[in-house]
């Protein structure tokens, strides 16, 4: 199982330089965990820069996956994590969606580099 984190899903949608790392994962739609946060952020970041159309687009793509909304016992992880590995609190949702899944987090947001169960590749230019 995978769970692309929100920094991952923008550097896909944009097709940056590491778009090609996360194609794997997202195009893998049976193995694919979208923690409900990650539809927050990344419609938030595109809408802001794109508009809403393509923001409805790329979120309708991210829906394809199974969409994990927080509930208590999640939201109760996460802040675990957050307190032990000082994580922010969306990382904290990603990461405690993942671990409940036993999924790999795909990532380039350095706050997850050096955590168990991570795939992180550092942002290229």
């Amino acid at each position: 199982m995978n769970v692309v984190d929100s920094s991952a899903w923008l550097s896909y949608f944009a097709g940056d330089a590491n778009a090609t790392s996360f194609s794997k994962p997202i195009e893998n739609i049976e193995k694919l965990i979208v923690p409900s946060i990650t539809i927050t952020e990344v419609f938030k970041c595109i809408l802001r820069q794109r508009g809403e159309d393509l923001a409805l687009e790329c979120i309708a793509h991210m829906e394809q996956g199974n969409v994990v909304p927080l509930n208590g016992s999640l939201a109760i992880n996460a802040a675990h994590y957050g307190v032990e590995f000082k994580l922010p609190l969306a990382d904290s949702i990603i990461y405690a969606t993942a671990q409940k899944f036993d999924a790999l987090v795909w990532t380039q947001d350095c706050d997850f580099e050096k955590l168990e169960g991570v795939k992180y590749f550092s942002k290229k230019k």
